[in-house]
């Protein structure tokens, strides 16, 4: 299969929107800054292309130019801000990207309430003008099946880890690394399962939300 290959020059835009990762090329003029936000679950690598940005990440400033990289974690605040006499280009990425990707504060510190969909609402109107969009319903009840089998997985893979665990301990007692790599084995077939299928739930959740949710 044919993969699509991104230019920093022309593709200003979403580059790849999965519940593992949203990543884009983004650019900013002269003097342009963000509004200062966390994310209650991604955390966001940021690469300089060209041009030069001012990062405050938790209270902290360093200026970044081309081939610098930063990163902020989940729950810390940040701003960025172009800084110099030509337009800044950066790569960022968010992972994972679940909805609601970005967290934003009042004055006094205070949470506000949650926004969906802000940072693909491009790739929503191409979809909605190439197609109908899916009943609310239906993206609910998708919603609600992919919630069970995650919850299905999690409790599979919880009893495995601790049958594996069980089995790990007593392998590591009887010097038997063959029994010990195969226990590994299996805690991770049950973990397997259940990783993707929080995967499926983060694409399910992330196709209602920002159809019902606050924008």
């Amino acid at each position: 299969m044919a993969f699509r290959v991104f230019d920093s020059r022309t593709d200003i835009q979403n580059l790849i929107v999965h519940p593992d990762i949203r990543a884009r090329f983004l650019q900013m003029e002269p003097g342009e800054e963000n509004v200062p936000h966390t994310h209650d679950l991604g955390a966001e690598i940021f690469l300089i292309l060209e041009g030069q940005a001012e990062f405050v990440i938790e209270g902290h400033t360093e200026v970044l130019g081309p081939g610098q990289l930063c990163f902020a974690d989940r729950d810390e605040v940040h701003v960025v801000r172009c800084v110099g006499d030509s337009t800044m280009t950066m790569y960022l990425s968010v992972t994972p990207h679940i909805d609601p990707t970005h967290t934003w504060w009042d004055e006094n510190g205070e949470k506000l309430p949650p926004r969906y969909g802000g940072s693909t609402t491009s790739e929503r109107a191409a979809m909605d003008a190439a197609t109908l969009p899916p009943p609310i319903a239906d993206l609910a009840a998708a919603h609600a099946a992919a919630a069970d089998e995650a919850a299905l997985a999690a409790q599979a893979a919880a009893k495995a880890q601790r049958t594996g665990v069980a089995a790990l301990e007593q392998a590591l007692a009887d010097g038997d690394q063959s029994a010990a790599e195969a226990a590994v084995d299996d805690m991770w077939a049950a973990l397997y399962r259940s990783f993707s299928a929080k995967r499926d739930l983060a694409a399910a959740w992330n196709a209602l939300a920002p159809r019902v949710g606050r924008q």
